[in-house]
């Protein structure tokens, strides 16, 4: 894409790329803003490790934008100058794209290849070891839910992002498990204090949600420091209640020259999260949830 863009750019031709909804959550380490400043900070990571020269947008928090073009995690398309769309497809394909605008602007002769670039390109940040713990593996049929920062419930970033979901029987019958992940952002440069007190979790849930253990801590490890998940598996009975959990954690973020206790809180709903991605051991909303429960 940026060969397309270098030789087609001199021409008028004006090339964006649009940061939306992490499409593989936590790949590469990287995990889900919850301000649009986080969602800034990403787009300066894409640049320093993608070594792009395209100019970035930035998706609203609600991903409008997504939404609007068809939420699909890759898409293409090229707008005339009156601002419809002239080609659009689901899978971005700059061999395509390069004819295309062969077609509307003129060929190029003697096309930039990759290697007449140069890009600069960074390896994502690793503030500490990963692979120390094995991560959890679910069975059956899991449903990412929409899970709410609560920004007030802290003075500090939320160096930890939380990924919830739900077995679909859980959604479907009232009764199952539900799988909550605390990710350390490596934006912030953190790891979690081994040698600190373990990360822990609460629950508060309405007196009709019934959930098994709603408190409960992280692993107490040899290694001095880590960024692996923190996983957590829990038996939830919601009966037929459709009311929010909210989810107290408490943990210690640090580097190598400061490390502070940090006490934040999600209000978990029962609404599928259709802007969550792919996960490791978690993939995307199961197409049935989507007729069984709708929203």
């Amino acid at each position: 894409m940026e060969t397309v863009f270098r030789d087609y750019a001199p021409k008028g031709v004006q090339f964006y790329y649009v940061y939306k909804a992490l499409a593989h959550w936590g790949l590469e380490g990287y995990v889900g803003p919850v301000t649009i400043e986080e969602r800034l900070i990403h787009i300066q990571e894409a640049k320093r490790t993608l070594g792009t020269e395209i100019t970035w947008l930035a998706d609203t928090m609600a991903n409008d934008l997504k939404h609007l073009i068809g939420d699909a995690s890759n898409s293409e398309f090229i707008l005339g100058p009156d601002g419809k769309i002239i080609h659009a497809r689901l899978w971005s394909d700059p061999e395509q794209l390069r004819e295309d605008l062969g077609r509307l602007v003129g060929v190029v002769e003697n096309p930039t290849t990759v290697a007449d670039l140069g890009l600069v390109v960074e390896p994502p940040p690793e503030p500490a070891p990963r692979g120390i713990l094995e991560r959890v593996r679910l069975e059956g049929d899991f449903n990412p839910l929409i899970a709410l920062p609560q920004l007030e419930s802290t003075n500090v970033p939320f160096y930890a992002k939380l990924r919830v979901a739900a077995q679909n029987r859980l959604l479907l019958e009232g009764e199952g498990q539900l799988y909550l992940g605390y990710f350390l952002d490596p934006v912030y440069n953190v790891h979690w204090n081994n040698e600190a007190a373990p990360v822990q979790y609460e629950i508060v849930a309405p007196e009709a949600i019934t959930v098994t253990p709603a408190k409960g801590q992280g692993p107490t490890l040899e290694h001095a420091m880590d960024s692996d998940p923190r996983e957590f598996v829990l038996n939830v009975n919601r009966n037929t209640s459709t009311e929010p959990m909210t989810i107290k954690f408490f943990y210690y973020a640090c580097n190598d020259a400061w490390c502070v206790p940090v006490r934040q809180e999600y209000l978990i709903t029962w609404d599928l999260d259709r802007d969550s991605g792919t996960q490791f051991g978690l993939g995307e909303i199961d197409p049935r949830m989507l007729e069984n429960y709708p929203q």
